[in-house]
């Protein structure tokens, strides 16, 4: 069950997690150290609309949130294809999809459609029924670990119960 969620997630959302990840990527060799505007605008939607997209405009904290978040939507996705430190990996990719959630709500005012609601009819709308299922294989991989084709496996990080 954990390799297949591994798989599942692999072949659904990674690229889905780098190419957004992508556009928060400043010019240049060093633009992972320096996010576009972009990512700026995806993160702190309103801030930024606030203050004209201008970037020095933002604390330092904010700075480093927006660093974090880019840098997690590469390394755990990656982290959880290979299978190491998957527990903790899917944990925080549940954080991060949380987060993820609620900035597309608050912030870009995502409308009820989008939204969407449970126990309706309708099985598409982009937040709360898809994100379910991308919960629900996150779930997996935090209580069951990454199965036994992993690096954990390997190094012998998750190792199967016996007796």
């Amino acid at each position: 069950m954990p390799t297949l969620a591994r798989f599942t997630f692999a072949a659904v959302l990674l690229m889905y997690f780098w190419a957004s990840a992508m556009t928060k990527l400043g010019d240049g060799i060093f633009g992972l150290f320096s996010p576009s505007v972009g990512a700026y605008a995806q993160i702190f939607p309103q801030k930024a609309e606030a203050v004209l997209y201008d970037t020095s405009q933002f604390s330092i904290f904010e700075k480093l949130v927006i660093l974090a978040g880019t840098w997690a939507e590469f390394i755990l996705p990656f982290l959880l294809v290979i299978g190491l430190f998957t527990r903790l990996a899917a944990l925080g990719m549940i954080g991060f999809v949380a987060v993820q959630s609620l900035t597309d709500i608050h912030g870009h005012h995502a409308d009820a459609a989008t939204i969407g609601t449970w126990f309706d009819r309708a099985s598409d709308s982009l937040i709360m029924d898809q994100r379910a299922f991308w919960m629900f294989v996150l779930l997996v991989l935090v209580l069951r670990g990454a199965g036994p084709i992993s690096v954990d496996r390997f190094i012998g990080i998750d190792r199967p119960k016996t007796g």
